[in-house]
């Protein structure tokens, strides 16, 4: 009988670079198979890769449950005949969207909400373009000292906006435990002796690196690696962990997930929620509104750990 490799929710999470979360709701839905040993569930990787064929060819087809919940999706998540209450696509990575999504379905199961794990600069690019319909944002300016309005403001133009807080998060190094290398600046990245990991283009860690080498006049090719790149706050901060690179940029969240690591705190960051004032007052629109200015999911955020949750829900200007 021939042997087929078995894998975890977890390690197909990390195979798709999507939330473990998202991988549950696929098995859930049907579009990924599994099965249980005992009270365990293994995906085959036969059928990781039919599902990634099905995810392939979703953007030929009209039906939106067939529709592709992966990083970086290559086709626009549009149909002709799905209108924008049949769907809704929200983009960003923090797990605390996962819980978001889980509130509004339990509110209007009938709606399909897709995650679409991008980064910031890609997510506001796909609010303006109409492939997206709630985008999170962690994008600094230097010029303004200021979070995302100025992004918005470029990437937005013509459409009105609304901006409201989810959290503050911290944004660091992450090093090895005891910091082995003495990482504590920008500077440091320039030394021959660290290996630097970074983040995609458009990423809020990459844009702030950006920023950051900008200021202090720090040309990015004195950067060992530059251009080696991840997909995600826990992709760097594991490659950190297994020795793989010496440093690392990202949330203080990704640091407590991983095992092995140090993180030195070196900006407090503000992680809002974008969406077009035209669908403000469109029910699921409004149920989501409720939700974030809810008790239980502040709690619930708050709960995680590693989140600043003290003006979740505010309107931004």
């Amino acid at each position: 009988m021939l042997q087929s490799t078995s894998y975890t929710p977890e390690e197909v999470a990390q195979k798709l670079k999507i939330s473990k979360y998202t991988v549950y709701e696929l098995i859930k839905r049907g579009d990924l198979a599994a099965y249980r040993v005992g009270r365990k569930v293994r995906v085959e990787d036969k059928d990781i890769e039919a599902y990634i064929q099905k995810s392939k060819g979703a953007s030929m087809t009209t039906d939106v449950s067939t529709y592709p919940v992966l990083e970086r999706p290559s086709e626009p998540f549009r149909s002709p005949d799905v209108s924008i209450s049949d769907t809704v696509v929200i983009c960003g990575q923090d797990i605390i969207l996962d819980i978001l999504t889980r509130h509004l379905l339990k509110q209007y199961p009938n709606i399909k909400f897709l995650r679409s794990c991008i980064g910031s600069i890609d997510g506001l690019l796909a609010l303006y373009r109409g492939e997206a319909n709630i985008v999170t944002v962690h994008l600094w300016d230097s010029d303004a000292d200021d979070y995302n309005l100025p992004y918005i403001r470029r990437l937005m133009p013509g459409h009105q906006t609304i901006v409201i807080n989810l959290v503050y998060r911290q944004e660091g190094f992450y090093v090895s435990r005891g910091n082995p290398k003495d990482i504590t600046s920008w500077k440091d990245l320039t030394r021959p002796d660290v290996r630097f990991i970074n983040r995609e283009r458009g990423s809020g860690a990459r844009v702030l690196l950006d920023e950051k080498l900008r200021v202090e006049s720090i040309p990015h090719h004195l950067i060992n690696s530059y251009y080696d790149e991840e997909m995600s706050h826990l992709a760097v901060a594991s490659k950190v962990a297994r020795g793989e690179a010496d440093v690392g940029l990202g949330i203080e969240k990704a640091a407590m997930q991983v095992l092995g690591l140090d993180f030195i705190p070196l900006q407090t960051e503000r992680y809002d929620l974008v969406m077009r004032q035209e669908d403000l007052n469109r029910p699921h629109f409004q149920a989501l509104l409720a939700i974030i200015r809810s008790e239980a999911y502040r709690k619930e955020v708050e709960g995680l750990g590693g989140y600043d949750v003290s003006r979740m829900g505010e309107m931004m200007e």
